[in-house]
C-alpha cells in the first residue's frame, strides 16, 4: 500500500434496538424490553463479532447504557478485548432501557436532542457506569450525531476520549421523506470522512489547535456520496443491511454494489493521504424476524459476505483494520488543519457516466457536478463556524444541519419551474441572440494534488454549437489550500467561426437548512468597481446593481454570518440582482467577451461577516 486504507468496524452491544423492538412488538406493549429480545440481540452481537473475528478483522465495542447493566454483556466485551484486541468504547446511542427511562422520565433517545442540563447528566451517568464496570473510562464514544456543546463537554470532563462517531453524512429532510415524516433525525451539511471538529459547531472542520475541539471525529457510514445526496442516504451505505434494505442486490442476494463502494472509497487515497471506510452496526438489523422482505438467513448471509470482502482486502495487504482508539492518533499524522479531504465519485449504483467531485476544509465544503457541466450545487460555509445550538431548550431543538448556500436538490438547481433559476453556480455562452448554459453539458473531470497543496480539478472540454460557430471550453478550478477560496477559468481551447461569445460566470444563491426559505430582508448586495461602492439591502423589488470594470461583487448574509465574494485579476463587467418573492433567490454574475482561443479568470471565497 502506497497510501493505507483504514477500516473501522463498530459493533454496538444494544439489548433492546430500536429497530427491532418496532419489528418484534407488533401486537404487543409499545418499547417492550423483554428477555426474549435481549437475547437475541446479545446473540446477533456474538454472531456479528465470530464473523469479523473469523476474518481476521478487530472491532470497536460499543457498549450502550442497557448494555452496562447486563454482566453477560460486560464479560463478553472484556473477552473480546482480550483474545482478539478488540477496544471497549462507550455508545451515546441505546439509552432506552427501564433504567434510563425510570430515572429520566422520558421516550427520548437522541443525546443531542436533550437541554443541555441533560446532556451533561446523561454523559456522566453513562460515563461513570462504564468506569464502574470496566475500571477505566472509554477512549471513544459517539451517537448519530454530536453537537459543539456535548463534544466539549465530554473533551473537557473525559480527556482520555480521543475519538467519536458524532455525524450522519446528508441525513436530513430526504431521510425524512423516506420514513413517512417520522424520523426527525436533520443532520445535513457536514463531512463525509473524518475530520476534527470546532469547537464552535461539530460540522465544520477545526481552523487552527485553539478551534480543535480535542476529539477526532468520524461519521456514521462510509456513504455513497453520489446516490444519498441524491435520494436516501440510508439505503447507500458501507452497511450490508443498508444496501438490502435498497434493494440494491441480485436474484441470490449478492451484493457486488457493497463492494464497489469500499473498492471506491480506497480508490479516494489517490487525492489524499490515506482512504478510509467506516461500519457500524447493531444487532437490530440482523433480528430473526427478518427486515423488508429479507428474511434472517439473508441478513446473515449479507454480513458474511462484507467481512469477508473486508478480511480478503487486510489478507492482500490492501487494508488495515484499526479501532477508532488507534485510528485518532494516525488521523493526526496526515493531516494538519487546512488540510482538505477530497473526493473524486464516480457513479456505481445506476452505471452511467455521472460524476461528482466534493471537498471541504475549515471555510467551506462543495459539491462539483460534471453531470451539469461543473456546476456547484453544493455550498456550506464552514469559515462562519456557526455556534448552531440543538436540543431541548434552543431555537432548534432536533434540526442540526449546517446551512447551505447551494442546495441544487432542495432549491431547484438548473432544471426548475418557470420562475427562474434555483441555487447554483455555473457559467453562460453567449453568442448573438443565443445563449446556453454549462449546465445542459455533460462531462467528465480529472483531479490533481499540487506541490503547494492546492487541489486542482480540469474538466473534460464541452462544445457549445451555434448557426455559425463552434467553442469548446475547458473549465478549471483551483481550490486554494487555507485561503477559502476557488479559482475558476474558463478557456476557449477550440474556435471555428467568426464573431464573438460572451462567457458569464454566474452564482444564484440562498441560504438555508431545507427546502423552505425564510426571510431575506437582512441580505446586503454591493459591488466595488468603476462607478465606486454601490449596495442595496434585499426587499423583493427586482433591482440591480451594475458595473462596467467591478474589483469585486458581495452579498452579505447576516442570517448565515457569512459574505460570499466573486471578481478577478482583470475588469470584468458584473451585476448583482436582488430577486423576488416567487423566486427567493440573489444572482451575481461577471462577464466576458472573446472572440478566438482564449479565457475568463475568476474567484469566489467566502469568508466570515462578523
Amino acid at each position: 500500500m502506497d497510501k493505507p486504507f483504514i477500516l473501522n468496524l463498530i459493533h454496538r452491544l444494544e439489548l433492546s434496538p430500536e429497530y427491532s423492538q418496532k419489528t418484534n412488538g407488533v401486537g404487543g406493549k409499545e418499547d417492550e424490553f423483554t428477555s426474549s429480545l435481549t437475547s437475541e440481540s446479545v446473540e446477533i452481537f456474538r454472531l456479528q463479532q465470530r464473523l469479523a473475528h473469523e476474518n481476521g478483522l478487530k472491532t470497536t465495542i460499543q457498549m450502550t447504557y442497557a448494555s452496562l447493566f447486563d454482566d453477560e454483556c460486560v464479560a463478553l466485551a472484556k473477552k473480546d478485548h482480550e483474545e482478539h484486541g478488540d477496544e471497549i468504547a462507550l455508545s451515546l446511542l441505546g439509552l432506552p432501557c427501564p433504567e434510563f427511562k425510570d430515572k429520566y422520565k422520558t421516550k427520548d433517545f437522541c443525546i443531542w436532542m436533550f437541554s443541555e442540563e441533560d446532556k451533561k447528566a446523561i454523559v456522566d451517568d453513562v460515563f461513570d457506569l462504564f468506569k464502574k464496570k470496566f475500571g477505566f473510562y472509554p477512549r471513544s464514544t459517539g451517537s448519530y450525531f454530536l453537537d459543539a456543546f456535548t463534544l466539549n463537554y465530554i473533551h473537557e470532563k473525559y480527556p482520555g476520549v480521543v475519538a467519536a462517531v458524532a455525524a450522519c453524512f446528508e441525513e436530513g429532510p430526504k431521510a425524512y421523506h423516506t420514513t413517512n415524516n417520522s424520523w426527525y433525525t436533520f443532520l445535513d451539511g457536514g463531512p463525509w470522512n473524518p475530520w476534527i471538529p470546532s469547537k464552535e459547531n461539530s460540522h465544520c472542520p477545526a481552523s487552527d489547535e485553539n478551534d480543535d475541539c480535542g476529539i477526532v471525529c468520524i461519521p456514521h457510514l462510509s456513504r455513497d456520496v453520489m446516490a444519498c445526496y441524491d435520494g436516501n442516504g440510508s439505503n447507500f451505505g458501507t452497511h450490508p443491511q443498508n444496501v438490502l434494505r435498497g434493494m440494491i442486490y441480485d436474484d441470490k442476494r449478492r451484493i457486488p454494489y457493497l463492494y464497489n463502494l469500499i473498492d471506491q472509497y480506497a480508490h479516494q487515497s489517490k487525492w489524499n493521504p490515506y482512504s478510509y471506510n467506516m461500519m457500524f452496526v447493531g444487532p437490530g438489523w440482523m433480528n430473526r424476524a427478518g427486515r423488508w422482505e429479507v428474511p434472517y438467513e439473508g441478513l446473515v448471509k449479507s454480513y458474511e459476505d462484507a467481512m469477508r470482502y473486508y478480511g480478503k482486502l487486510k489478507k492482500e495487504g490492501k487494508l488495515i483494520d484499526m479501532t477508532m482508539e488507534e485510528f485518532a492518533p494516525f488521523y493526526r499524522s496526515t493531516h494538519d488543519y487546512q488540510e482538505p479531504e477530497r473526493c473524486l465519485w464516480k457513479d456505481i449504483l445506476y452505471g452511467s457516466d455521472k460524476e461528482y467531485f466534493w471537498y471541504y476544509d475549515p471555510y467551506f465544503r462543495t459539491c462539483v457536478d460534471m453531470n451539469q457541466g461543473g456546476a456547484l450545487i453544493d455550498l456550506r460555509p464552514y469559515v462562519a463556524k456557526l455556534p448552531w445550538k440543538v436540543g431541548i431548550g434552543t431555537k432548534s431543538v432536533y434540526d442540526a444541519s449546517y446551512p447551505y448556500l447551494i442546495q441544487a436538490n432542495y432549491r431547484a438547481g438548473y432544471f426548475t419551474h418557470y420562475a427562474g433559476e434555483g441555487t447554483i453556480k455555473s457559467y453562460k455562452v453567449r453568442h448573438g441572440s443565443e445563449v446556453y448554459d454549462g449546465c445542459l453539458q455533460r462531462t467528465l473531470a480529472r483531479c490533481e494534488v499540487l506541490p503547494n497543496g492546492d487541489t486542482e480539478l480540469t474538466l473534460n472540454p464541452v462544445e457549445f454549437v451555434f448557426p455559425d460557430l463552434k467553442v469548446k471550453i475547458v473549465s478549471t478550478f483551483l481550490f486554494k489550500k487555507g485561503a477559502g477560496r476557488i479559482e475558476i477559468k474558463r478557456e476557449a481551447v477550440s474556435y471555428e467561426g467568426e464573431g464573438e461569445i460572451e462567457i458569464e460566470e454566474y452564482l444564484t444563491g440562498a441560504f438555508g437548512i431545507n427546502e423552505y426559505q425564510t426571510d431575506m430582508g437582512k441580505i446586503v448586495l454591493a459591488a466595488e468597481g468603476k462607478k465606486g461602492h454601490q449596495s442595496l439591502t434585499f426587499a423583493y423589488r427586482c433591482r440591480e446593481i451594475a458595473d462596467p470594470e467591478v474589483k469585486e461583487i458581495t452579498v452579505t448574509i447576516p442570517d448565515v454570518d457569512t459574505v460570499v465574494a466573486m471578481g478577478a485579476e482583470e475588469g470584468l463587467s458584473g451585476k448583482l440582482e436582488e430577486g423576488y418573492a416567487f423566486s427567493p433567490c440573489y444572482r451575481l454574475s461577471l462577464n466576458k467577451k472573446i472572440r478566438g482561443k482564449g479565457g475568463m479568470s475568476s474567484w469566489l471565497s467566502l469568508r466570515k461577516a462578523s
